[in-house]
């Protein structure tokens, strides 16, 4: 399989170099969390050659014999090297039984600088805390994005790449197959089924898996529609109402937990506040979808709206569902020194659509830049501030405003 290098995680991953935390590797299954260690440690040796890796892939049947926290902890240590960096590797991890243990114990010892993946059901964010008594940094990994797709197919017209990756998406194992019937049985069957629903199976003890997989066809089809747990028991095929409100919100829970979809929240833009009431689902990679359920319903709207929450993540910014005077702004993307207002839309060539997409955005009273992202296929233009900018363009633009606005 062809490799690129990902230099953004590359860097980040570099950046904590040194630090006394164990560095966490998080993503769904199957976004390259386990290549993106192969470049590490490359890029380890080429900056130290003398530098000690120990690098343990549970995936192999090689290190078999220590998927137990003793035996894993006393091979590490009798791989450790006196005078020179001892850096530790782990995929996989949580194949170990007891692992935390192990972990723990050998990031106590301060002679480790410590990288470690694990699937995503067994290694959560939220779980972190809990099972490292030390601190934890944690490097979130996504599927390809567009930048990364065109470096991958060389490619050279970015309209062309860009109806090609709204199909293929962003997981790149399933670029070895030469049609697209075989990409999205591998990314239904290979990876979405096999590893991250069956993980959320196996570490929550699933009982009613009906209900699961109706629940996960629901909330694809309706990616980046408001929607509430409630509204979601009482709309797929085995809901019975609010008697499964609560095992609704528990398999929801578990299935972002596993990066299989992220949840967006709703911010009053004129209160200042963030709402309780609805939210949206967005999945972690777009193609899942159309590999699920096939392409009779495109939707390209939503699935650009898709593609740009995710590309909102990567790019560090927390992003909410904007509300001002009971319109939608799609989203409120912040970080510390900024805020951005954004609306995705398919089409805006008719007047009507057009008016429809700006004028929340020119309701909106304070300063902040305000963004239209559309498939123009045309460079960006302004229309009274608001700065109108094609969809793969400002994806292969790693600033999120655009230089007319800087």
């Amino acid at each position: 399989m062809k490799l690129i290098q990902r230099k953004q995680y590359l860097q980040n991953l570099m950046d904590v170099m040194g630090t006394p935390d164990i560095k966490v590797i998080t993503g769904v299954r199957r976004s390259g969390k386990s290549k993106l260690m192969t470049a590490l440690i490359q890029q380890l040796l080429d900056n130290d050659p003398r530098c000690n890796i120990i690098h343990i892939n549970f995936n192999l049947l090689e290190y078999e014999s220590l998927k137990e926290y003793h035996a894993l902890y006393n091979y590490i240590e009798g791989q450790w090297k006196e005078g020179v960096s001892n850096i530790l590797l782990i995929d996989e991890v949580q194949m170990c039984e007891g692992f935390e243990k192990s972990i723990n114990s050998l990031n106590a010892s301060e002679k480790y600088d410590i990288f470690i993946t694990g699937s995503n059901a067994f290694l959560l964010s939220s779980d972190l805390a809990t099972l490292f008594t030390g601190r934890t940094y944690e490097v979130k990994v996504y599927p390809f994005s567009f930048q990364e797709y065109q470096e991958y197919f060389n490619g050279t017209n970015i309209d062309e790449s860009f109806d090609n990756y709204m199909l293929e998406g962003g997981m790149a194992g399933s670029y070895l197959y030469k049609n697209r019937k075989d990409k999205y049985q591998y990314l239904n069957d290979d990876v979405f089924n096999a590893l991250v629903v069956r993980d959320i199976e196996t570490k929550y003890n699933v009982r009613n898996k009906t209900l699961l997989y109706s629940l996960i066809d629901y909330m694809m089809d309706n990616v980046g529609n408001l929607t509430s747990v409630r509204n979601i028991a009482n709309m797929i095929p085995t809901g019975k109402g609010n008697e499964n409100d609560k095992t609704v919100g528990t398999y929801i829970e578990y299935l972002t937990k596993a990066f299989a979809f992220y949840r967006i929240r709703r911010y009053d833009i004129k209160g200042k506040k963030y709402l309780n009431t609805e939210d949206k689902f967005y999945l972690s990679d777009h193609a899942f979808r159309y590999a699920r359920l096939g392409t009779k319903n495109m939707d390209y709207g939503h699935v650009m709206e898709n593609i740009v929450a995710i590309e909102l993540l990567r790019r560090g910014y927390e992003i909410y569902v904007g509300v001002l005077y009971k319109k939608e702004i799609d989203f409120v993307a912040m970080t510390q020194n900024e805020k951005i207002y954004i609306q995705v839309s398919d089409d805006i060539s008719r007047a009507e659509t057009f008016e429809r997409e700006v004028i929340p955005l020119l309701k909106i009273n304070d300063a902040y830049p305000k963004m239209i992202i559309a498939r123009t296929r045309h460079d960006e233009y302004q229309y009274e501030g608001v700065v109108i900018v094609d969809i793969s363009r400002w994806l292969l633009n790693l600033r999120l405003v655009p230089i007319t606005q800087k």
